[in-house]
């Protein structure tokens, strides 16, 4: 916004793709920018030939949001384009948010900040405050509650506080660190319950992302008769690999070594495309219905 009131040129592309996007930077003298994770991700995967040789000399400000990064990709993007990269965690309603830059994310790897204009409390299903570094459902605490959902004055109650009014919740899942750094574990109806216990998707989606011969991937919990759920994986492959019997089972060693025994997933099935929205957020809800059907749910 402070571009735009300052004259500022916007060069927008119809639709995302990792390679024009560093052509651009180097064509228009890009200074800043933003971007998802799922971006950062596409470009770490170009070939050389594909990645290197462009001019980002002009590139000062790299913003992302709207999901949480894998701790190894922000890392490895820090190390290609420098302390250049900003993140932020904030929500449409909003009812606060954090800020981090390359400097304190590198010395806190994986979170997203610290509160802004804001106090963050971490509270367990009860509402009651949790202590610190337990996951549980964050609120924000603001002098009154900043939005109410339009005609929807019981989805509005839903994200208060059963006891404080003015702290208010989105469905996001995390925990503070002794720095009152902020870190996201998963969405609160993304989180798998398979036998009693809690897995988040996040940690798995970004273990395999990782992997070479995968472009994308998605994991969701999906109806296990003796468990409640069980841990599904749905996988894009990069170009040029194709699904195989072998390849899944390749796959579930990959995950085997980078998980616990819990996390990995029980079974992979492959995709042409996931659903994605062109800003890189994915329709997870899409897919995780395909495999519910009418099982009774909560989740669904």
């Amino acid at each position: 916004m402070g571009i735009l009131r300052g004259g500022g040129r916007v060069i927008m592309m119809a639709k995302f793709d990792a390679r024009n996007s560093l052509r651009c930077i180097d064509e228009y003298k890009i200074t800043h920018s933003q971007w998802v994770p799922t971006m950062f991700v596409r470009m770490l995967k170009l070939d050389p030939e594909d990645r290197d040789g462009w001019d980002l000399s002009s590139h000062e400000v790299a913003i992302h949001a709207a999901a949480p990064s894998p701790v190894e990709v922000k890392r490895q993007m820090i190390e290609w384009w420098g302390p250049i990269i900003f993140e932020y965690y904030a929500r449409t309603e909003g009812n606060g948010s954090t800020a981090i830059d390359s400097e304190d994310w590198l010395a806190h790897p994986g979170s997203v900040g610290k509160a802004r204009s804001c106090v963050i409390h971490i509270c367990d299903e009860e509402g009651r405050e949790l202590p610190i570094g337990e996951p549980g459902l964050i609120y924000f605490e603001q002098e009154r509650m900043s939005f109410e959902y339009h005609n929807d004055a019981g989805k509005t109650r839903s994200a208060q506080h059963p006891e404080h009014p003015s702290w208010s919740s989105l469905g996001d899942v995390g925990y503070l660190d002794e720095e009152g750094y902020l870190y996201l574990t998963d969405r609160k109806t993304f989180m798998i319950i398979s036998g009693g216990v809690n897995i988040y998707p996040q940690e798995i989606e970004d273990a395999f992302i990782m992997n070479p011969k995968v472009a994308d991937v998605a994991v969701f919990g999906v109806p296990n008769e003796d468990f409640g759920e069980e841990v599904k994986a749905v996988v894009e492959l990069a170009d040029g690999i194709e699904p195989s019997e072998s390849l899944e089972q390749e796959l579930m060693a990959f995950s085997r070594e980078h998980l616990a025994h819990y996390m990995c997933p029980r079974s992979i099935d492959f995709i042409d495309e996931l659903p994605r929205l062109p800003t890189g957020k994915l329709y997870k809800r899409i897919l995780r219905d395909k495999y519910w059907g009418k099982h009774a749910t909560k989740i669904v």
